[in-house]
């Protein structure tokens, strides 16, 4: 078993930043990769970026890329995700997920743990 808890969400204005963070517990190693969704009201989860704990390797949905960046502390078996110019459609709930496969996924199904979310709202 995984355990993951995020925070760091709240509300900001347009172009302002956010830094969320996802804490794990349990079952943790290097071999998984960590992933952020998120979920705007009415809307499908969708997919907004990975890392994968052993190598680093990132991979970024295209309507985030340049203006998010996810990183990861080994020490704290924490991974980050730095919003930087947001805009009010980055407004959502936003989630961090836990795989133990050995692919990068950008889709939710292969996820097997996920956190409780943290609210983001961005103000125009």
């Amino acid at each position: 078993q995984v355990q993951l808890v995020e925070s760091g969400g709240g509300l900001v204005q347009a172009g302002g930043s956010l830094r969320l963070s996802c804490a794990a517990s349990g079952r943790t190693s290097r071999s998984y990769s960590t992933g952020w969704f998120r979920q705007a009201p009415g809307k499908e989860r969708e997919f907004v970026a990975a890392i994968r704990w052993s190598s680093g390797r990132t991979v970024y949905a295209d309507s985030v890329k340049g203006r998010f960046t996810i990183s990861r502390d080994n020490a704290k078996n924490t991974v980050y995700l730095q919003m930087n110019s947001l805009k009010p459609e980055d407004t959502a709930v936003y989630y961090c997920a836990a795989d133990f496969s050995a692919v990068l996924h950008t889709t939710s199904l292969p996820y097997d743990y996920w956190g409780q979310g943290t609210q983001v709202t961005v103000s125009s």
